[in-house]
């Protein structure tokens, strides 16, 4: 195809550049001390992130299981251990989280086969989910697309 004069360009017209789609992007980061007791509110604080978003329950279930995770898991449960959990938000297109924990070991042959487990619940909801980090810190994310809403 040859090459488009600066006369055809200006007969079409400026071009326009679509608003970029993270126009309303949310997000936000909390840390918790390390221990369960503290999953209640790192639920209660991300429904109120995902007040519009159609996968909010989904999200807060992946969110709350990872966190139990790095509360009872990690080294985040040790005396001044702590957690962070973090969210975001693109109202028209997905909902990210992540938990970073004081890491640890890794010890998938600890499991119990007779429990549920919060990695599978994940792997079970989350479009896309991953493992990031080693012994010292790790964060889980999890990512949660829906469609155009209309």
């Amino acid at each position: 195809m040859a090459a488009e004069t600066m006369d055809q360009a200006q007969q079409r017209g400026p071009m326009h550049t679509p608003a970029p789609r993270t126009v309303g992007l949310r997000t936000t980061e909390a840390t918790y001390l390390g221990g369960t007791k503290h999953i209640r509110t790192v639920r209660a604080d991300l429904r109120a992130v995902l007040e519009d978003c159609p996968r909010a329950d989904d999200v807060i279930l992946c969110a709350s299981e990872l966190a139990a995770n790095a509360a009872q898991h990690s080294r985040s449960r040790l005396p001044g251990g702590t957690f962070t959990v973090r969210a975001m938000v693109s109202p028209e297109l997905y909902a990210r989280i992540e938990v970073e924990d004081n890491g640890g070991p890794w010890n998938q042959g600890m499991v119990d086969p007779a429990r549920h487990h919060g990695l599978d619940i994940v792997r079970a909801v989350a479009d896309e989910w991953g493992i990031d980090g080693d012994h010292t810190s790790r964060t889980i994310w999890a990512r949660f697309d829906w469609p155009d809403q209309p």
